[in-house]
């Protein structure tokens, strides 16, 4: 899916301070190369009120044994001492500290009895926690327990104490598969272990596939692909949050010797558990001090004596790098008051920013962030270097992270199109006006693409109208047009040429092709206005009285003046020598502040078309 995006948005959440020091990079003094490591620091923010919700600035900064650091690559534009001040005879490596970015919360939470935790959560639902990304029933080691093992040890005190022997007897005939007595139903092996044991040594070879029947089923390969897959997103979904249990009340029996460490003495041993986090502003509050809801929920329990499975416990919620949002972690990082780069153009793989040159010095460490925040999504972060000079439309682009490969696959309105960002153009941000454009194509239309680049409107009108003649100055896109067009199963309806834009209109309407042409497309805004003087004298050796039909032609542009659906106009006059032109005129996008991107269409002026003021064209 390709997304639009393209904002940036201040740096309005400033990271913490010491002093009167911002948020700032720290150069190490070891020997050359010099490493530049990005830090964040915090201070005592007691005093400061923040906003509900989990934030960087709130909560305690753990004590870590270890310091994981990421490398981000090697810049050789990143700055010596002072920012400005640059030595491309220095390699530095730019390393973020993750472990810079873990919170700890202290919170409270009630724990409750598994069966109910999902019927409690809804009844309590306004005075959780309701972070996102954060579930409000949380689970912690020691909350499971098997059912088996509860009727071992799980005995109320109203009921009649059993004889300790039939406990023991009980665990005994489990164990020795001896449960005839029980009338339990004995395990796969412990049943092959009773026909072993039951059978001599000649008959038990009638039962040579005893041992295969009474192995689990293996699972097909899919299966544990599938099994594989939902632990990994599991694994990466407990990653960035961690929640303990930091003061419970004690009991008086102590499991941990029994079922294992995590269990511990947490009372009477009542089945599995689960935890009800509660909202922020309740932590370290007492039963007493909660709200009514809460209160009479603990009643309840005392009443139905459950008091055991119910009660109020004091847990830390700690939240790791990988919780923590793009921008948050750009706003941290950055230098107060600098504009965080907020959002990015994306095309297939590939996330294509266009950073200012205040930028410059953190790149590496900003896509750094957005191909953490973005995997497996994102593989390779670019940033334009300069504009768009060349006839082919190439931009030449700088890779900052991840995969160095600008090759990559963009799915558009249900077509896949491959494209090399290095040779060819593609922008996204167009998606929309290409729907907008192809709403007005119906089968009896016949496209021409004067602009086509890799194919994104001739081949989804491929699917629409009769047929489709598309082209580029650009050999390398041709070559992506025709791999698309076969990819796409349109290549019976699209035919592909390589030439000029002028000199490809000149060659159209002046063959049979050209008479059936309906709809011409030229999306070339830097000169497809001055591109329409080929036009010209299309019909000149044709007889007026021939029936001919004038094709509606879709022209887009540029604009930096004050009014520009004016000035666009006005061009086009120009370039058809011809002032009675009736254009529908629309914006498309504001490209830049003061510029806009506009579509003018128009049906063909007969006086155009068979016009004497022909311009010689020289190929």
């Amino acid at each position: 899916m390709v997304s639009k995006l393209s904002l940036f948005r201040a740096n309005s959440l400033p990271f913490p301070v010491i002093s009167s020091y911002s948020a700032r990079f720290i150069l190490k003094p070891y020997p050359k190369p010099k490493t530049l490591i990005f830090c964040v620091f915090s201070s005592n923010l007691s005093s400061t009120t923040f906003p509900y919700g989990p934030s960087l600035l709130k909560g305690k900064k753990p004590v870590l044994d270890d310091i994981r650091l990421a490398s981000i690559g090697r810049d050789r534009d990143a700055h010596r001492g002072k920012i400005g001040e640059f030595d491309e005879s220095i390699e530095k490596d730019v390393l973020l500290n993750e472990d810079e970015f873990t919170r700890v919360f202290e919170i409270s939470a009630i724990r409750v009895p598994a069966k109910d935790c999902f019927a409690l959560e809804n009844r309590l639902r306004g005075h959780l926690l309701n972070w996102p990304r954060i579930r409000n029933i949380a689970r912690v080691p020691g909350d499971e327990i098997e059912e088996d093992v509860v009727k071992l040890l799980g005995r109320d005190t109203d009921e009649e104490e059993e004889d300790e022997d039939s406990v023991v007897d009980s665990v005994n005939r489990r164990i020795r598969g001896k449960a005839e007595g029980d009338g339990e139903r004995l395990s796969s092996v412990l049943h092959r272990d009773k026909l072993a044991r039951t059978f001599n040594s000649t008959g038990y070879l009638k039962f040579r596939n005893l041992a295969k029947i009474s192995r689990p089923k293996r699972k097909r390969k899919t299966e544990r692909t599938r099994e594989g897959k939902e632990k990994e997103i599991a694994s990466r979904r407990n990653e960035m949050a961690v929640v303990e249990v930091v003061e419970t009340r004690g009991g008086e029996e102590d499991f941990e010797g029994l079922l294992g460490e995590g269990y511990g003495s947490r009372g009477r041993w009542r089945g599995s558990t689960r935890l009800l986090l509660l909202d922020e502003k309740y932590s370290g509050e007492e039963v007493q001090d909660l709200p009514e809801a809460i209160k009479v929920l603990f009643a309840e329990a005392k009443m139905a004596d459950a008091s055991l499975s119910f009660e109020l416990v004091k847990c830390r919620l700690t939240l790791f790098y990988d919780y923590w949002p793009m921008i948050e972690i750009l706003e941290a990082v950055l230098p107060k008051g600098m504009i965080v780069p907020s959002a990015f153009e994306m095309v297939g793989h590939i996330a294509h920013l266009n950073l200012r040159d205040e930028h410059l010095p953190y790149k590496r460490l900003i896509a750094k962030v957005v191909l953490d925040k973005n995997q497996p999504k994102i593989q390779t972060v670019v940033n334009k270097i300069d504009p768009i000079h060349n006839d082919f439309r190439t931009m030449q682009l700088e890779v900052l992270a991840g995969n160095h490969s600008l090759v990559t696959l963009v799915v558009e309105s249900g077509l896949r199109f491959h494209v090399d960002l290095a040779r060819v153009y593609w922008n996204s941000k167009l998606g929309t006006e290409r729907q907008r454009l192809l709403l007005g194509f119906d089968q009896n239309d016949v496209v021409c693409d004067v602009f086509a680049g890799v194919g994104p409107i001739a081949l989804a009108a491929a699917r629409i109208v009769k047929r489709v003649y598309a082209n580029d100055l650009n050999p390398h896109a041709v070559e992506f047009m025709e791999q698309n067009s076969v990819v796409n199963k349109l290549e019976k309806r699209i035919e592909i040429f390589n030439m000029d834009g002028r000199r490809f209109i000149k060659a159209m309407f002046s063959s049979e092709k050209g008479q059936k042409v309906t709809q011409v497309v030229m999306n070339l805004p830097k000169d497809a206005a001055e591109s329409l003087d080929a036009f010209r004298g299309v019909y000149n050796d044709r007889h007026r009285d021939e029936g001919l039909s004038f094709p509606t032609i879709h022209v887009y542009g540029f604009s930096k003046a004050s009014d520009p659906e004016f000035d666009f106009h006005e061009r086009i006059r120009i370039a058809l020598s011809e002032v009675a032109v009736d254009v529908k005129m629309r914006k498309v996008r504001l490209v830049a502040p003061g510029k806009w991107m506009l579509c003018a269409s128009f049906i063909l002026p007969k006086n155009v078309a068979f016009s004497r003021k022909n311009l010689s064209y020289v190929d």
